[in-house]
């Protein structure tokens, strides 16, 4: 699939099955974390058959059942950090997607004292992403219009409009979509909203906007 379809074919998924993630599959997806700890100074690990970080009281709230492989989301701190974290771990999300993985953002409920990797001095640990084979493939979550996450003055491009489209299918903690992306000549400004999490939600759906719309058509303001 492509990675739009991707972006399309994405639901969060909690439950998982007992396949184990193919070696080649492996491959592929720390190719993409090697690549992302590059271009945006973290440093995000693959965790595979460890399932202590889902050990807990929080999963079972959170209703998470059989998370043995997860992505920790690491970096130093400062410089946007969330927003930097959101947008490299949501492209390692639609690269899992395109593999035929399933996967969920997990901010709050697993545990980070038993999460199983290596932290520096002056890194954090963000959240995790859950990953694996689902026991089926999630639900689509309703969305805010159109109207309500956007600003534009005068007619709509078509390259907006599908970069939007992309946006409005980006995850968001509680999937509540507090940003609003506007439009001023060929400049795209995004802000997020007081709200939980949103700033790394900015940093995800900042990467779906540009896949949908194309960066040659737009510069960030």
């Amino acid at each position: 699939m492509d990675i739009i379809e991707a972006i399309k074919n994405r639901h969060s998924v909690r439950k998982f099955t007992d396949k184990k993630i193919d070696e080649n599959i492996k491959k592929e997806l720390l190719e993409v974390i090697d690549e992302c700890n590059r271009e945006g100074d973290l440093n995000i690990q693959l965790c595979t058959e460890e399932p202590k970080a889902f050990d807990s009281l929080m999963a079972h709230y959170g209703k998470f059942s059989n998370v043995k492989n997860y992505i920790a989301i690491v970096g130093k701190k400062g410089n946007e950090f969330n927003e930097r974290c959101g947008y490299y771990g949501e492209k390692i999300v639609l690269k899992a997607t395109q593999l035929g993985l399933n996967t969920c953002w997990v901010a709050l409920t697993f545990s980070k004292v038993n999460t199983m990797c290596s932290i520096e001095k002056g890194e954090k640990l963000c959240c995790v992403i859950a990953l694996g084979y689902g026991e089926n493939q999630g639900v689509a979550h309703k969305s805010k219009s159109m109207d309500q996450l956007s600003k534009i003055n005068g007619d709509m491009p078509e390259w907006f409009k599908n970069g939007m489209e992309a946006a409005m299918l980006a995850p968001t903690a509680m999937n509540q979509q507090k940003f609003q992306i506007s439009l001023e000549g060929n400049k795209v400004s995004i802000k997020s909203l007081p709200a939980f999490y949103s700033k790394l939600d900015l940093g995800i759906v900042k990467l779906h906007f540009e896949i949908g719309a194309g960066k040659d058509n737009f510069m960030w303001a």
